[in-house]
C-alpha cells in the first residue's frame, strides 16, 4: 500500500477505536491511540499525566466554547509561561501526530488528527457513528453497566470530544464536511466494517 494515513473520529459506543485497531492490523500498519500521549511526554519532557488530564477533553471552555488560539502548529518553548498550558499540551501532541504521519502509513485515533493533518495529501479522514440504541448495546456488551449509566457515559464522552474539537479547531466535530467518509456502524460485524472501510480506502487512494 502506498503511503496512507487514516484518521478516525468516532462517537462513543460506535466501535470506532476497535475498528481502527482491526483496520490497522488488516493493513499491516501501526495504530496510534493513547501512545501519542507517552510520545508527546517523552519529546517535551512534560509529565504524561498532564497530557492525560486533557486527553480529548477541555478543562474549562472560554466564552461560547471557542478558542482564541485555533491550532496553527506553534510550540511554546520551555521558558514560556505557557509551556505546560493545555494549549501547548495539544501542540506537542499535534507535533507527534504530524511526525508519525510523515514517517509511516498508520491509523490515528481521535485527537483532532483530521484537522491537524488537513494539508497532508496522504490522509483519509473517517468518522464512525451509530444510533444511540446501538451505542448503548455495544457499550453494555463490552463494559457492562446499567442503561442509565451507559447513556450518561455516552453523552458525557461525546460532549467532551465535541467541545475539544471545537476548542482546538473552531469547527463542529460531527460535521460530515470535515471528513472524507462517514459510516454508520450499526448492524454490521467488525469483519464487515473493516472490509467496507478497506475497500473505500483502496478506491480513494
Amino acid at each position: 500500500m502506498e503511503h496512507t494515513v487514516i484518521t478516525i473520529a468516532r462517537s462513543y459506543g460506535s466501535g470506532g477505536r476497535t475498528l481502527g485497531k482491526l483496520l490497522a492490523k488488516e493493513l499491516g500498519i501501526h495504530c496510534y491511540d493513547r501512545e501519542l500521549l507517552r510520545m508527546a511526554s517523552e519529546q517535551s519532557g512534560i509529565n504524561e499525566a498532564l497530557f492525560g488530564e486533557v486527553d480529548e477533553k477541555v478543562k474549562s471552555l472560554p466564552l461560547f466554547g471557542i478558542s482564541k488560539k485555533i491550532y496553527k502548529g506553534e510550540i511554546f518553548p520551555p521558558e514560556s509561561d505557557d509551556f505546560v498550558s493545555d494549549d501547548n499540551l495539544f501542540n506537542y501532541q499535534a507535533k507527534i501526530i504530524k511526525e508519525v504521519a510523515a514517517e509511516e502509513s498508520c491509523v490515528i485515533i481521535g485527537r483532532c488528527a483530521d484537522f491537524i493533518l488537513k494539508d497532508n495529501p496522504d490522509v483519509v479522514r473517517l468518522f464512525f457513528y451509530a444510533p444511540k440504541e446501538d451505542c448503548i448495546a455495544r457499550v453494555k456488551t463490552q463494559n457492562g453497566g446499567t442503561e442509565k449509566e451507559i447513556i450518561r457515559k455516552i453523552e458525557k464522552t461525546d460532549k467532551y470530544r465535541s467541545d475539544y474539537y471545537r476548542y482546538h479547531t473552531g469547527k463542529d466535530w460531527n460535521d460530515s464536511r470535515n471528513y472524507d467518509f462517514c459510516l454508520n456502524t450499526a448492524s454490521m460485524s467488525y469483519e464487515k466494517l473493516v472490509a467496507v472501510v478497506k475497500a473505500y480506502i483502496e478506491q480513494y487512494k
